[in-house]
């Protein structure tokens, strides 16, 4: 299922409102770290403050586990139903924050690929926003690689917001 997708696109239902919505489309990668979070609040606060839309992509690592297909099956099973989960909470979080649900994406295979492949994909994502990590390991693998060794080649700018930012501060600059 590698480089394969879904996408689910829901919409506030608010009358009119989708109607003034611009095409600019901020993509958020979701994973379990801190400064996610800190990226997907800059990310809705802009998002509603110049018109724009949020998309989540959650990347499902391809499971190493190939010698029984039946654990195989379940385990990605397994991952999914969590995918899914963390999907529906972050989106009420972008929906509460915007007005608007985000675009959902939910893909196997390796992250960095995968951003790229999307970005190709859909011309309406502008901005890719990425949390920096404030941990001694440094930002990221996944900033690491796309705002180091691909930024000069990358389609469309890349935010990096610090992780170590509150809300406040976050509120403030967007």
């Amino acid at each position: 299922m590698s480089g394969t997708g879904e996408q689910t696109t829901q919409s506030s239902g608010a009358t009119g409102k989708a109607q003034h919505k611009s095409n600019r489309i901020f993509l958020v990668v979701v994973d379990s770290t801190e400064e996610m979070s800190v990226a997907l609040r800059f990310a809705a606060r802009r998002a509603a403050n110049t018109n724009g839309r949020v998309a989540l992509l959650y990347v499902m690592e391809p499971a190493d586990f190939q010698h029984w297909m039946a654990v195989e099956e379940k385990m990605r099973a397994e991952r999914r139903a969590e995918a899914e989960h963390t999907l529906q909470v972050l989106a009420a979080e972008v929906n509460a924050l915007t007005g608007d649900m985000p675009i959902i994406y939910l893909r196997e295979g390796k992250a960095s690929d995968l951003i790229v492949e999307l970005i190709e994909e859909e011309p309406d994502i502008s901005i890719l926003v990425l949390g920096a990590g404030t941990g001694k390991k440094g930002p990221g693998p996944l900033v690491a690689s796309l705002a180091g060794k691909l930024s000069g080649k990358f389609p469309i700018p890349i935010t990096v917001v610090p992780g170590n930012l509150s809300l406040e501060q976050i509120d403030a600059l967007t």
